[in-house]
């Protein structure tokens, strides 16, 4: 490799023996005086003998000794910070509220993640928040265990209300306490006086159950709004949490048997993790056909019959239990299953509903698919202009389109996924 030492002049200052080889890229050499200079390699003028250094050492005899005239000017350096910089994993929980703009969390109070989790679940629907602010009930411990549904939603209410004034983590003694004498179940404890763990699908199945019978919304009908018409009172946890399946029953060993139809409400969609699922689609598709047996009127005897369901309601928001446990008959205990079980950010459930609704769903998806379709045609017109273009500007006024349907009937929200699983999903 062809190198020597020379020397560099900038300004009134000079650097000798400086090692420059002419085999490496002229822009090696521009990085050394940048570090003597602090002078830019673009903004460099590197001079010898009146030629001027540009792409390549062509035409210039470097040898050892020589000096290289330097012009430009080299820039500021940056001012030190006034304030520390402060690391997410340095904030106390306070900062990372505020940071994040998150409301306050709830601490553990022995083995209540169970509890903990599904009331934060519940705090992400908003509409719910907005309910429980209007409703008027009262605590009253001494009804708790026999009418527990209005002191626990009181409790609820007031709970979310303190998650929203603090920055701190809550304890969230009260509810636990009112949730122990209505279900004693929760309160077991083990041997060494420590509250036992629970499952957090019951703990869910409780407090909707309860909020069911509580809290209520006004639904306005397509009548009812086209005559201007008071809007009616339903249960807030069926309009917004409520499905519906339209079910199917055939029979396997008599296929003339007439094909019996039901409708069935479901409040949750379960994911039963067996050997052959990896994926959460899966599981929720393959719970939708069942292998039952039943009598046959036909036969006059017990038969096996194929029970198939569609959903026909897909509620504003769609809790899904991942059904971990399974009951070990031999050793007579609940087991986890620890299998990896993996899910979208956004769940498409439509290959699970009903051709009617399938129907009514198919016009808005189109949208959402021309606008998908025109986000990646301007990312590739922006790759090849070599341009980055900026987000637009969203407008506070823009008008959005209708996201349900005009007759009541069905629901509001097509893509959103509530998960009450010990690893919340923020999705």
């Amino acid at each position: 490799m062809a190198s020597c030492k020379v020397n560099i002049k900038w300004g009134k200052e000079k650097f000798s023996d400086i090692e420059c080889c002419v085999d490496e890229s002229p822009d090696v050499f521009k990085a050394q005086i940048f570090a003597l200079t602090g002078v830019q390699p673009e903004r460099q003028k590197v001079m010898l003998k009146g030629a001027t250094l540009k792409e390549s050492w062509t035409g210039f005899k470097v040898k050892d000794g020589v000096t290289f005239l330097v012009m430009g000017s080299a820039e500021a350096l940056p001012e030190a910070p006034t304030q520390k910089t402060l690391f997410v994993e340095d904030m106390t929980d306070e900062q990372l509220a505020t940071a994040f703009e998150l409301s306050a969390g709830l601490k553990n109070l022995g083995n209540t993640c169970y509890l903990n989790s599904t009331v934060q679940c519940l705090r992400s629907i908003p509409e719910l928040r907005e309910s429980l602010k209007k409703y008027d009930g009262h605590v009253n411990q001494a009804m708790a265990s026999v009418q527990p549904a209005e002191s626990i939603t009181a409790a609820m209410r007031d709970l979310f209300d303190a998650m929203e004034k603090a920055t701190d983590g809550i304890p969230p003694i009260f509810l636990l306490h009112l949730l122990h004498i209505a279900f004693p179940q929760f309160a077991e404890k083990n041997e060494h006086g420590v509250f036992q763990q629970q499952d957090a699908n019951e703990c869910w199945v409780q407090l909707v159950r309860l909020l069911q019978q509580q809290l209520t919304v006004s639904v306005a009908g397509e009548n009812q709004q086209a005559e201007g018409a008071s809007a009616s009172q339903k249960g807030f946890i069926d309009q917004y949490l409520g499905g519906r399946f339209d079910c199917s029953l055939k029979c396997v060993e008599a296929p003339e048997e007439e094909e019996s139809k039901s409708t069935e409400q479901f409040m949750q969609l379960s994911c039963f993790i067996s050997q052959d699922v990896k994926y959460l689609h899966t599981g929720l598709k393959n719970r939708l056909t069942e292998n039952i047996e039943k009598f046959s009127p036909s036969l006059e005897r017990n038969a096996q019959y194929i029970k198939e369901s569609r959903i026909s309601r897909l509620p504003a928001y769609l809790p899904i239990q991942m059904v971990r446990f399974y009951y070990k008959e031999k050793e007579a205990i609940n087991a986890k299953i620890l299998k990896d079980v993996k899910f979208p950010l956004i769940l498409d459930v439509f290959d699970l509903c009903t051709k009617e609704l399938q129907e009514k769903l198919i016009p808005i998806r189109a949208k959402f698919k021309e606008m998908e379709d025109r986000k990646v045609e301007e990312l590739q017109k922006a790759k090849q202009t070599e341009k980055k273009q900026p987000a637009p500007a969203v407008e506070q006024s823009i008008k959005l389109l209708p996201y349900d349907f005009s007759d009541g009937v069905y629901c509001r929200y097509y893509k959103v996924l509530l998960s009450y699983a010990h690893v919340y999903l923020t999705g």
